[in-house]
């Protein structure tokens, strides 16, 4: 009998639960939700977990917090365990399926700390998720951080709106850029995993 995996985890690493204390119920603002988000990827990559990155997942309209995820490639030896990823199967779980948009849901958003990869961006388009809110977009992640995101298009942003999912840019950029920042710095220091696989190579 072949014998393989059946199953596999990721899960929340367990600082999240002493981060998360003060954190109240609905966060109304998105400029204080992104708050939230770069202060869990600033922890993150510094308790070793995994990247820099952070997301939320809250009901559009009311800022009611319905799941939190942080990038846990490193911890769970899983390279699909991004963020986005975590925050999204999360808040799926918490719903009791896997469209976040179905009838009689309240409008989600997915909060994060840049524009998702080409796994995230799939992951979001298919979640039922009504908007996406990003920090920022452009080269600067990966030329600091020397992350690999992928091949994503041009219109990247004009797919999303397509399918009915509001894209919301620029909110609060300086920092995602400041946290991105002190992790290449360590990464220069220390050493710190950048898991690229092979970054594009054959």
């Amino acid at each position: 009998m072949l014998d393989i995996p059946k199953e596999y985890r990721v899960a929340l690493p367990a600082w999240i639960d002493d981060e998360l204390a003060d954190v109240p119920a609905v966060i109304p603002g998105r400029d204080d939700r992104m708050r939230l988000v770069h202060r869990l990827a600033d922890r993150n990559w510094r308790e070793g977990n995994g990247g820099p990155f952070a997301a939320l997942v809250a009901e559009r309209d009311t800022g009611r917090i319905v799941s939190a995820g942080v990038n846990v490639v490193l911890a769970s030896g899983v390279s699909s365990a991004h963020a986005e990823v975590v925050a999204l199967s999360l808040a799926q779980t918490a719903a009791g399926g896997w469209d976040l948009g179905g009838d009689g849901m309240p409008a989600h958003e997915l909060v994060v700390n840049w524009r998702p990869c080409v796994q995230c961006y799939g992951a979001t388009l298919w979640s039922g998720v009504r908007g996406l809110v990003v920090a920022g977009e452009g080269p600067e992640l990966e030329q600091i951080t020397t992350f690999d995101e992928g091949p994503l298009g041009a219109d990247w942003a004009e797919q999303f709106q397509a399918r009915g999912i509001e894209v919301t840019g620029d909110v609060l950029r300086d920092e995602a850029l400041a946290v991105f920042r002190a992790y290449r710095k360590a990464v220069d220091a220390d050493g710190t995993v950048v898991y690229n696989a092979r970054a594009g190579a054959a």
